[in-house]
């Protein structure tokens, strides 16, 4: 029997605008750099609805079957209002445009590998982390109490690739390039790669959303919902 995975612990991000698209794939969200949009209280769903055209014949006495259009519907996200986090921030700048933005989500990331490691300015770089468990192609973000060795930047996802047991470089993309490091940085490194399969990306627009009310002991709590244009990717 599989194991269960839990909402508890995901996080959501937003990243910059994107061209429109109806299909995604891995390497469209190359680059971009994430935002967590802080105090998530309740996720909405995220998916696809396909409708069905039916047609009856009088002389078969019968109704055939066809599949129609793929539609996205509405992912409404609540959270708690938070004037000066960063990602309600960037999320309110979003509704303004008539643009797609790139959205990412991983699911239960508190469940996610976690530990400090250091990071060469070589070509290609390399990461040291013992015993990571980690495989090419998993997912890996960064943060740094300093600055990163560049080209790298904390908050944007990237791939393992060349993988040994205590040391890996990373990708843009996954099975992609990987990258050469160009300084040696500063301050404290420390990678989080989420469960493999638990991270979805998705292009949707940031669209307005209502403040739920309610009685007197009711939450004040604010709806930010994404419209998807194209059918997410779990990476």
């Amino acid at each position: 029997m599989a194991g269960l995975t839990k909402v508890a612990g995901a996080k959501i991000y937003i990243g910059q605008r994107v061209p429109y698209k109806t299909s995604v794939r891995p390497a469209d969200f190359a680059g971009q750099t994430w935002t967590e949009i802080g105090q998530w209280a309740q996720t909405g769903d995220l998916g696809s609805e396909q409708a069905t055209i039916t047609q009856t014949l009088i002389s078969e006495n019968t109704t055939i079957y066809a599949k129609g259009l793929i539609s996205f519907p509405i992912m409404t996200n609540t959270f708690a209002p938070d004037l000066a986090d960063p990602g309600q921030i960037a999320f309110a700048l979003a509704q303004k445009s008539c643009k797609p933005y790139a959205f990412r989500i991983d699911w239960g990331a508190d469940c996610g590998e976690e530990s400090e490691v250091t990071i060469s300015n070589a070509e290609p770089g390399v990461v040291t982390w013992n015993d990571h468990g980690l495989s090419d192609g998993d997912p890996i973000v960064f943060s740094t109490t300093g600055a990163l060795p560049a080209p790298l930047v904390a908050g944007t996802l990237y791939y393992v690739v060349a993988s040994t047991t205590n040391s890996f470089s990373v990708a843009a993309t996954a099975g992609g390039t990987a990258i050469d490091t160009t300084t040696a940085g500063s301050g404290v490194h420390t990678a989080l790669a989420p469960e493999q399969g638990e991270t979805d990306l998705l292009f949707g627009f940031a669209m307005y959303g209502t403040k739920t009310g309610g009685d007197a002991s009711a939450t004040r709590l604010l709806n930010l919902p994404i419209q998807p244009i194209a059918p997410f990717i779990t990476v």
